[in-house]
């Protein structure tokens, strides 16, 4: 019988390294040591993803969008105007001019032709063509569209059945979870890129979405392109990046898909996408507001506005109250409010929880259908397109806390993104006391200052911000 002989050098090592683990594992921690070891490791055997197969799967269901629009500027997200809060977190928008022609993506979803992108990619086109990956072209038709998700499908009549991207499941989602990306980024059609998720419930002002954030490679042109989760289902639409240069640098948001399948009905009917709605402008607690009424920081939504005949106003909710509680739902950035309102059923009364003179209250509120379309053009929240801003009233509880005198103002409750007002800087909690160097006692005034000609095409604007004064010019 033949048997193997093990050097006695390799046994020699093998037992040194074993009596080195076990020591290692059996020493007591010094006593001025404050730190935690992680101790013994379990050996993990990992396998970095393959999306060769995804990556075959569904390419030929991603189609490449094309669109002429007439005297669409050339606008790239990038390094914001000086004074700006931040840099852009806009859609993609690719070359542009007299008759331009934008450059998308967007995905099948219906083997009769039904294709999902962004808004932003279709929005005033005078021609759409889409490409698919087997060379053929054909015009495409809007059947839907929402802007306010950034959410479009279009239609193209193909002589055959189309390969689709089927739809998977948002909320299933993990951070670190590998995704992938394909897209048509500066024209490069059907590229692959692969990343993770970097988080969820992403926030960016102006926006209805809870967005996706990861750090696949997505450049403009990917706008509307799918983002594919390892076991090749869509988990989100690619919509917009933060940079500072007009390219990718690893932070890119994707709109969840399951907001998208909640509207596909509608999107298919050719209806306009319903909302729940209540009247009210929010904006983040202030810091001495929530100290006062005994609330963590960032906890809440701080009502800075009710609309005559609005579902709040019925219900006898006032300006100044804090939104702790949605239908059951606890609220703690204020952003998360419009959301749970706008999936809301119309009709259904749903209880909210408001925190007034530091007393908790539940009060029964019926969801009406959204007004906002409407109140901007009736300008009953001062909204105007000049400067991209939103104003109300001034709460008694706002003059208060930001001891302001009798003569008044109104205060910014959103701020429309790749507007005049966000390029200078103006944020949602200013209170605007001038316009032109004309007082503004109410919204009534406000819109009066606004039709006066600034100099040189200059609004100028007083604003108290922080409890500071400081002057910002819109263009």
């Amino acid at each position: 019988m033949m048997r193997h002989r093990i050097p006695v050098r390799e046994v020699a090592v093998a037992f040194a390294i074993a009596a080195a683990l076990a020591a290692r594992g059996s020493a007591a921690p010094a006593s001025d040591q404050f730190w935690i070891d992680l101790g013994e490791r379990v050996p993990k055997v990992q396998n970095l993803p393959d999306f060769v197969d995804v990556a075959a799967r569904l390419s030929p269901a991603v189609v490449n969008i094309s669109t002429e629009q007439r005297g669409q500027p050339h606008r790239f997200e990038s390094e914001p105007p000086e004074g700006a809060p931040g840099p852009s977190t806009q859609p993609f928008e690719d070359y542009g001019g007299e008759n331009s022609r934008n450059l998308g993506s967007g995905f099948v979803i219906n083997r009769s032709g039904y294709i999902l992108t962004n808004d932003h990619v279709i929005e005033d086109a005078r021609q759409i063509m889409v490409s698919l990956k087997d060379g053929h072209q054909y015009p495409a038709k809007v059947v839907g569209r929402d802007p306010k998700t950034d959410v479009a499908l279009i239609k193209i009549d193909a002589p055959y059945p189309l390969p689709v991207a089927p739809l998977g499941d948002s909320d299933e989602l993990r951070v670190g979870e590998w995704v992938m990306a394909i897209g048509n980024p500066f024209g490069f059609d059907h590229t692959v890129t692969a990343g993770i998720i970097s988080a969820k419930g992403r926030f960016i002002p102006g926006n209805y979405d809870e967005f996706i954030q990861t750090d696949a490679s997505i450049n403009p042109g990917n706008s509307g392109g799918p983002l594919i989760d390892l076991h090749g289902a869509v988990v989100g639409v690619n919509s917009a990046i933060y940079t500072r240069t007009g390219s990718n640098m690893g932070i890119g948001f994707a709109i969840p898909v399951n907001i998208v399948k909640s509207e596909l009905p509608q999107l298919r009917d050719g209806s306009r996408v319903m909302r729940g709605w209540i009247g009210i402008s929010i904006q983040d607690v202030p810091p001495e507001i929530a100290l006062k009424d005994g609330l963590d920081e960032n906890q809440g939504a701080f009502i800075a506005g009710v609309l005559d005949n609005s579902p709040a106003k019925a219900a006898g909710l006032k300006d100044g109250d804090i939104v702790v509680e949605f239908d059951h739902h606890q609220i703690g950035e204020s952003q998360q409010l419009p959301l749970l309102v706008g999936d809301t059923r119309v009709g259904r009364t749903v209880t909210i929880k408001v925190i007034r003179d530091r007393q908790a209250r539940e009060i029964p509120i019926t969801v009406a259908t959204s007004r906002e379309e409407e109140v901007a053009s009736t300008g009953q929240e001062g909204g105007t397109a000049m400067t991209g801003a939103l104003v109300s009233e001034l709460s008694p509880e706002l003059v208060r806390q930001q001891k302001l005198s009798g003569a008044g103002g109104v205060v910014v409750s959103s701020v429309t993104p790749d507007s005049p007002a966000q390029s200078a800087g103006l944020r949602p909690g200013d209170i605007i006391l001038e316009v032109n160097r004309h007082r503004v006692r109410n919204v009534d005034s406000y819109q009066r200052a606004l039709k006066a000609k600034g100099h040189s095409g200059i609004t100028l604007l007083l604003v108290q911000r922080d409890k500071e004064t400081i002057f910002v010019p819109v263009k």
